[in-house]
């Protein structure tokens, strides 16, 4: 199954996205793989954009891959790493189908592309990580947005907390989205073979008050 919204190829062609990454991502990354020998860790971006991810392992000595869905992005994330003489493996393809062997990679990085889908979506991701990870591997999830998000409930009803073309907060008119709760992570990522879950919860305001962002943090080991 394709999980790929095109919505993204569309936004990737129009505007900037993502040249950094959180501060999330960086605090797993450093506690968790910073005291090994770097060149031996690989990492993959899930969804890697135009790189922001990717540019940031890679930066900091690891074995650095990233996929995107979208040509633009996987483009301008090559060029962003030749222009700053940095080293990571790019491709193009779908989250559910990923082109690497299985127990591959000692780490996984979600960091807002898993939200993107229906449940169906989700699951599929969710095993397919599962496979290209190696034994004991870390998927880490940040930006799964939460029920009490600003938007959940407006757009298009396409299944139970899933909505498109929200109408109202920061996802506003960004294709499919998926709501979690804490009760529905514990199920997919239970389902899909992941142990050890770790769930954190970050809310905070923005644009004055105006907006609610509100999201779940998630490491899970195979």
């Amino acid at each position: 199954m394709q999980t790929f919204d095109n919505i993204w190829e569309q936004i990737h062609n129009e505007q900037e996205w993502g040249k950094y990454p959180s501060e999330e991502v960086i605090r797993f990354v450093a506690r968790n793989y910073y005291s090994n020998d770097r060149s031996k860790i690989k990492l993959l971006d899930f969804g890697c954009g135009s790189g922001a991810v990717t540019w940031y392992m890679a930066r900091e000595g690891f074995d650095a891959y990233g996929f995107d869905g979208s040509n633009t992005a996987v483009e301008k994330a090559k060029q962003r790493m030749n222009h700053e003489n940095l080293k990571a493996e790019f491709m193009v393809s779908d989250g559910a189908s990923l082109k690497y062997d299985s127990e591959t990679f000692d780490s996984v990085i979600d960091s807002a592309v898993i939200y993107a889908n229906t449940s169906e979506g989700i699951r599929a991701i969710l095993k397919e990580i599962h496979r290209v990870l190696k034994p004991g591997g870390k998927l880490f999830s940040t930006g799964l947005f939460s029920i009490s998000m600003t938007g959940y409930g407006t757009g298009e009803k396409i299944e139970e907390h899933t909505y498109r073309e929200l109408t109202e907060g920061s996802l506003a008119h960004r294709g499919t989205v998926h709501f979690f709760d804490e009760n529905s992570i514990k199920l997919y990522w239970n389902e899909a073979g992941f142990e050890k879950l770790s769930i954190d919860k970050v809310e905070r305001t923005d644009r004055g008050g105006k907006v609610k962002v509100s999201y779940y943090i998630v490491e899970g080991e195979k």
